[in-house]
């Protein structure tokens, strides 16, 4: 009998722990079981004094679909979206800078781990969508490392329109730090940030992204009950059941006009 293949792969070279998202299945969806092997790659790279930085990254033209829709029903509604929030707060917790490298499509909750990522580079593939409003959802959890990085405009007509949107519009509003315009481009980028990392002290870097996050944090520690609430009332909703059948089922939802 043979082990099941990891959803997150990790490896450590030059100081640096990557984090590959392959969860090809799914497009790299949050199931419970990808959050919890990435969240262990995280504590894992913290813990590692000769660690400098994370990359977090994907395998396939997905980086991240969102919610693994398959586990949206369960006893407990706020599970899935509690665990979102878990993870961000991981990510934004680790004491090592975490670099995402986007080459491919972000909805959703993918759009989380970019935002609580503290540096992040697209490439000319990526794309970006908050989904949420066409399914009868909110981007809710989502927006607790997002809302303070985002352009509050910006940040309006995403979330309410679900538009699809590129790299370079992403850079523009704050979702990334960098768009490129060739995956040659992102790994000559990644470089130049990893260099510069790998000189900065342990503790100078766990502070300086501590002070960084300072509004993030505040973010996750007002906010963070309501919004795992609303989720999971979203979620259990009727027009959110009809929005998630109509995406499955490839159809438009009843109250398209």
């Amino acid at each position: 009998m043979t082990s099941e293949a990891p959803l997150v792969r990790v490896a450590t070279e030059d100081a640096v722990t990557t984090l590959t998202l392959d969860s090809p299945h799914n497009r790299n969806a949050l199931s419970t079981r990808l959050m919890a092997e990435l969240t262990a790659g995280l504590a894992g790279a913290a813990a590692d004094p000769e660690v400098r930085a994370v990359v977090l990254t994907h395998a396939g033209k997905v980086f991240c679909a969102g919610a693994d829709l398959s586990e949206a029903t369960g006893a407990d509604p706020t599970v899935g979206p509690r665990g979102l929030v878990d993870l961000q707060r991981a990510v934004v917790d680790c004491a090592k800078p975490v670099i995402a490298v986007i080459h491919g499509h972000v909805r959703a909750g993918g759009l989380g781990l970019v935002g609580a990522a503290d540096l992040a580079l697209a490439g000319p593939a990526a794309t970006f969508a908050f989904t949420e409003v066409r399914l009868g959802l909110a981007p809710a959890v989502i927006s607790l490392p997002l809302r303070p990085k985002l352009d509050p405009r910006a940040a309006s007509r995403y979330y309410l329109t679900g538009e699809v949107f590129d790299a370079a519009e992403a850079a523009r509003i704050g979702l990334v730090t960098q768009a490129v315009d060739a995956p040659e481009a992102a790994e000559v980028a990644l470089k130049g940030l990893l260099d510069a990392v790998r000189l900065g002290s342990p503790q100078g870097l766990a502070q300086s992204k501590r002070l960084a996050n300072a509004e993030v944090v505040r973010s996750f520690e007002q906010d963070a009950d309501e919004l795992v609430e609303l989720s999971a009332r979203l979620f259990g909703s009727e027009e959110a059941q009809e929005g998630m059948r109509a995406f499955l089922e490839k159809r438009p939802a009843r109250w398209v006009r």
